[in-house]
């Protein structure tokens, strides 16, 4: 075993709970982190995946709070945008009844009271004994977290404080009611944590469904992936690494303490070991056991629940049956304690439909769970997932039909819009979640579970902790609550009130106004312009004020689902500045362009995007210093000098301002309607409107009456004509300084120079070229370039700073004059002919193809 690397801390699992351990500790503690996942994919159960190159299924998360709350937000830095559920968010359906669980507390327990009036007193009674066995729990897990002796003389006394924490589901609700109807209404959904209520602890019961969905419930805007993604990109932010398809084989033990973890690169084979003391474990209590050889001392815990999920892709809406988005639940019958003896199928159902919940998502989709004995699939345990007998494929085709039937007969018409079904087994999640025995939540939540030692954060081993689900409780929430408490048990006392400080804030960062904000917006409005252009709205999910402001002359990034995976465009904002309420762009269609196609001919109002705003530095702000303001267009280059026009009205401006702007043909000009409004509100605007198909350009007569040493110019349109002007207004002594250009970018242009630079590292390859040099004229150190990177990647790779703003070459920012040395490279219209003739390139756009000499 080669032991070559270091790490002050190892994580193991990239679940919720193993990034939040990572996070804490990274971030209070200023550990060295290292997270070793075992997928290839990271983020545990909130990773989503593809089928058929339109549905996206979530695999662990469902529904969760309606408020982030403060551990959510923490992880997020406040960043997550939850899509509220309907009211009544959770249809619960028994043979003989249907009862409907409403938001908060209040209303449940007078909807329970309206419907079993006999038992009002038992009610208020039931809620009191569920508040205390919540604390109850709560107080156990956290002292599960402190070292032996305090959770020894801590833990016992729990249980003598909140004995109702301690009883069976079963046991609490037959104490509490009479009623059997009312008995089963309250132990449903014990599905939210996964142990049927003869065997599962009512504290657990009373902390999931009966306390954190109280309040009302949510489906994150974007899918559970985007939660992931908040997470990892906030956690490279703080330095901690994260690698993929590393299978932990050991956690090394060396006198009773953590000395390392022995490493399988499963992509490369390659073994390794990374010294360290201290390990964090997300891989779930049992696993952990496993890796240091102990897992005998768990003989006492009972055996976990499994799951069958079924995932379905719809060609029609489900809100054609009548639903909104909430989720069903369908009991077998009113006495489901022990949910064991049913064939898989047959059993309590869960079924969500997280399309409806997320505003982001173009096709419907179903999910349904059912929680199964893992033993229903153990003859076909231990075979290869691509060799396994035809009767598996029986076995899921059969259940699956099962399954749908249920919905048939619930929703009749509904089976015919079933477009797609994938079913997983326990032998499924024993795969891709690397559960033992494919375990959905973890440690089952019993009773045994609360009074074992070994159920929490702490291990035997000094330096090995547990985060996630068994730290904790079960789902990603609790999850993510379990890793904090692994932290809590890591950290130094002094670093825990910090980091604690910071969780009760609830992780609401201040957004640095120099960073651009990123989140969900809503479409809000679709209008044709022309034949080629449509102007789209976007607004805040909530319909208030927009979470940024920009300056006008600025674009903005929007994420289109164009397939399973989304690419992104950049387009330049029409609306002004100081609308507080939406902001607008303007789209032509291009031939053949992926992204303008997506806006023209599938995008529908209601849908939210994700979009990243403001960029870019064509800006203009009133009280610019200039006699005249000449703003140049061509086509849909009007789009960011409408902002412009707009910010200039608003701050009556009374200056010269001079609108040029050309088009192929009279039935392409744009705007008509808002620039003859500007000219009422704006006394110095002259407009002139250009037609090529009828010989009208803009060239130097035409600027000759506008442009000057005093002029400030605004240029925006096609490569070839920007170029042309750039040249024209030199001749007439316009400062190249005060000329500000900002030109159309194509899709195709960055597949273009993906392509190239894929061509030059092969060709790099062949030739035994590892990289090349770029020196600099000034003294500054010369830096290297891999083969395929553009200069400016190759700058940020090394820290050397040049300015930059969208990365495409569509700003003209990143300005560099290449002295020396072989490249290839797109000017994408910045420079004239002269310009360019001097060496003058956009650093975003050149790709050297051997050692360069850039100057500034």
């Amino acid at each position: 075993m080669v032991s070559d690397e270091k790490a002050d801390v190892v994580v193991i699992g990239s679940g919720m709970g193993g990034l939040a351990a990572a996070r804490a500790v990274a971030q209070f503690g200023g550990k060295k982190v290292l997270v070793l996942e075992q997928h290839y994919t990271l983020g545990g159960m909130t990773h989503e995946f593809s089928r058929a190159g339109r549905y996206r299924f979530g695999t662990g998360l469902h529904y969760m709070s309606a408020s982030a709350g403060p551990f959510l937000g923490f992880m997020t830095d406040g960043r997550a945008q939850l899509s509220p559920l309907p009211d009544e968010y959770d249809a619960l359906h028994f043979p003989e009844f249907d009862f409907a669980v409403p938001a908060t507390k209040e209303r449940f327990r007078a909807r329970l009271k309206e419907r079993f009036p006999a038992e009002a007193d038992a009610i208020d009674g039931f809620f009191r004994t569920t508040r205390w066995a919540m604390a109850g729990l709560t107080a156990r897990n956290v002292l599960a977290s402190f070292p032996a002796g305090l959770r020894k003389a801590g833990v016992p006394a729990v249980e003598r404080l909140f004995p109702s924490a301690y009883r069976s589901l079963r046991d609490q609700v037959a104490r509490s009611f009479r009623d059997p109807q009312l008995q089963a209404v309250l132990a449903a959904r014990w599905g939210l944590y996964g142990t049927p209520p003869a065997s599962s602890a009512f504290g657990y019961h009373a902390a999931v469904p009966l306390t954190f969905f109280m309040e009302g419930t949510a489906h994150p805007v974007g899918g559970p992936q985007e939660l992931n993604r908040v997470v990892l990109e906030i956690l490279q932010r703080y330095g901690v690494v994260l690698r993929s398809r590393q299978r932990v084989h050991e956690v090394v033990v060396e006198g009773g303490k953590v000395a390392g973890v022995d490493v399988e690169d499963t992509a490369t084979g390659r073994r390794y070991r990374v010294r360290t003391d201290t390990v964090v474990s997300a891989a779930g209590v049992r696993n952990t056991y496993a890796l240091i050889g102990k897992s005998h001392e768990l003989a006492d815990l009972p055996e976990e629940r499994s799951a069958v999920m079924l995932f379905l892709g719809l060609n029609r809406s489900p809100a054609e049956f009548g639903l909104r988005g909430e989720n069903h639940w369908f009991m077998p019958d009113l006495d489901d304690h022990d949910g064991v003896h049913r064939p898989p199928g047959e059993g309590t159902l869960y079924v969500s439909f997280a399309s409806l919940n997320n505003p982001a998502a173009r096709f419907h989709t179903v999910e349904l769970l059912e929680l199964v004995d893992p033993k229903a699939v153990d003859q076909w345990r231990g075979t290869p997932e691509n060799e396994r007998p035809d009767s598996y494929r029986k076995f899921k085709d059969e259940l699956t039909g099962r399954l749908i039937a249920r919905l048939e007969e619930r929703w009749p018409g509904f089976q015919e819009t079933v477009a797609f079904a994938e079913l997983a087994t326990p032998l499924s999640f024993e795969t891709y979640q690397h559960s033992v025995r494919g375990s959905f939540y973890g440690l089952a939540a019993t009773p045994q579970r609360l009074r074992s030692a070994r159920a929490g954060c702490r291990t035997p081993v000094k330096g090995l902790f547990v985060a996630g689900q068994d730290a904790w409780g079960s789902g990603v929430v609790g999850a993510l609550a379990g890793g904090l408490m692994a932290a809590n048990a890591v950290l130094k006392p002094r670093q825990l009130g910090t980091m604690w400080q910071a969780i009760r804030s609830g992780g609401v960062v201040a957004r640095d106004p120099a960073t651009p904000w990123e989140g969900y917006l809503r479409v809000a409005g679709i209008e044709v312009l022309t034949s080629t252009v449509r102007r789209i709205r976007f607004e805040p999910l909530d319909g208030g004020t927009m979470p940024f402001s920009f300056t006008a002359g600025q674009y903005v990034k929007v994420d289109l689902p164009v397939a399973v995976e989304s690419i992104e465009r950049s387009y330049s904002i029409c609306s002004s500045p100081g609308e507080s309420g939406f902001v607008e762009i303007a789209v032509k269609h291009e031939p053949d362009g992926l992204g303008s196609g997506f806006l023209h001919e599938e995008l529908e109002a209601g849908l939210a995007l994700r979009v990243s705003g403001p960029h870019g530095e064509f800006t203009w702000e009133p009280g610019t210093e200039a006699d005249t303001l000449l703003l140049i267009a061509g086509g849909v280059g009007i789009t960011p000098l409408m902002s412009v026009l707009r910010a200039a009205a608003d701050a009556g401006h009374a200056g010269r301002i001079v609108l040029l702007a050309s088009y192929r043909t009279e039935g392409e000009v744009l705007f008509e309607p808002e620039i003859e409004e500007l000219r009422f509100r704006l006394p110095g605007l002259e407009v002139s409107v250009f037609a090529t198909d009828r010989a009208r350009r803009i060239g130097l007569d035409e600027l000759l009456p506008h442009a000057g040493p005093t002029t400030r110019v605004h240029l925006c349109g096609p490569a070839p004509m920007m170029q042309d002007l750039i040249g024209r207004l030199a001749e007439l002594g316009v400062p190249r300084e005060a000329i500000r250009t900002e030109a159309f970018v194509s899709g195709r242009s960055k597949e273009t120079r993906r392509e190239r630079a894929h061509a030059i590292a092969v060709a790099a390859v062949a030739a035994g070229v590892t990289e090349f040099m770029i020196g600099t004229v000034g003294g500054a150190p010369a830096f290297p370039c891999s083969p395929g990177q553009s200069v400016l990647d190759a700058a940020n790779a090394v820290g050397v700073p040049l300015p930059q703003s969208c990365g495409e070459g569509a700003c003209g920012t990143c300005r560099v004059r290449v002295l020396s040395g072989a490249y290839e490279t797109d000017d994408r219209g910045m420079f004239s002919a002269d310009e360019l003739a001097a060496g003058w390139r956009l650093a975003c756009q050149t790709l050297p193809t051997g050692d360069l000499v850039i100057g500034r």
